[in-house]
């Protein structure tokens, strides 16, 4: 049980009270675990249209709950034939299993692959987490600490316990979990290091670039810092830090200042993805490369490094011998 059911009102209104197991959880997540036999799709409906409440408010599905928080479900149809996620192939299964870099009681470090969502939901049966929750299904709890967009690669963390989910998001408010990234950009690196620090925002659904992330005074801060490690004649491999974690950030401020990502379809340069394609590049040259962190009160530290898939090395190699 992830919450009290308090008295149902009149009308099949269902009110949750939140206890400590689900304290920290999406609450699209929690909802879609709590309703079994309500399909995702109308999960994230009654989420976007407001009629699930917390507190007496509309939140996003991204929001995460607190212990006592009280959310309000609308009444719904749960269907015993729709209760249970179809089975994912064995073979993805296996893939998930294999691009696991370290494992222990508190924590599963993946290499995610790119391509695939964090999550599913909108349209997705399976993301990583719904994998690796089939897979392992007498662990009580995964959930995922932080996310990589779909066309990101790279060190992915989830936690197995609700003190290491907190124990990580306090790391990452406090900036002390070192996140690093490989990016393959257009343009001859000039100088050392560079932090960006141009502020984001995302442009509303009536947009006319509706769904992008753009730089403006109005958004949110955000702050990342380039470092060069080679250069490919016009082309430059930079190690990326984030010192903050917002929607593309890493895309938009690299685009921002000159350096658009390699095979980056919404912020990069058409010209520069199309010649990238020639390589062999298929996907967003961006990945997790490096996660660190020390765990508060304890003598044990994580640093887990995640290599470079084949054919991300395999554009390296051809850019250096052209």
């Amino acid at each position: 049980m992830t919450g009290k059911d308090l008295h149902p009102h009149k009308s099949g209104v269902r009110y949750i009270e939140v206890d400590e197991v689900a304290v920290g959880q999406r609450i699209d997540n929690f909802l879609i675990r709590l309703l079994k036999g309500v399909p995702r799709s109308h999960i994230y409906r009654i989420l976007r249209s407001g009629e699930v409440r917390v507190n007496k408010g509309r939140i996003k599905p991204s929001y995460r709950i607190g212990k006592g928080d009280r959310v309000r479900i609308p009444p719904l149809r749960q269907s015993p034939s729709r209760d249970v996620l179809p089975t994912a192939p064995e073979g993805l299964l296996a893939g998930l299993e294999s691009a696991i870099l370290l494992e222990d009681d508190d924590f599963i470090f993946l290499n995610k692959p790119a391509g695939l969502a964090v999550h599913g939901g909108s349209g997705i049966d399976w993301g990583v987490i719904e994998l690796l929750r089939q897979a392992r299904p007498k662990l009580p709890m995964l959930e995922l600490v932080h996310r990589l967009d779909r066309d990101t690669s790279g060190c992915l963390l989830i936690a197995k316990s609700r003190q290491a989910l907190i124990g990580l998001h306090r790391l990452l408010r406090e900036g002390k979990v070192d996140k690093r990234y490989l990016a393959l950009v257009a343009g001859r690196w000039q100088g050392g290091e560079r932090t960006v620090a141009a502020r984001l925002f995302k442009r509303h659904s009536d947009a006319p670039s509706k769904g992008k992330v753009v730089v403006g005074d109005a958004g949110k801060r955000a702050q990342t810092s380039f470092i060069p490690l080679q250069n490919y004649g016009s082309d430059s491999l930079l190690q990326v830090r984030i010192h903050t974690g917002r929607t593309h950030q890493i895309r938009v401020h690299a685009a921002h200042i000159g350096y658009p990502l390699a095979g980056d379809g919404k912020y990069g340069d058409s010209d520069y993805n199309r010649q990238m394609r020639g390589l062999g590049l298929k996907r967003l040259f961006l990945h997790a490369s490096l996660m660190v962190f020390q765990i508060p009160g304890r003598e044990k530290g994580y640093r887990v490094e995640a290599p470079l898939e084949p054919s991300l090395r395999q554009v390296l190699s051809k850019l250096e011998t052209a």
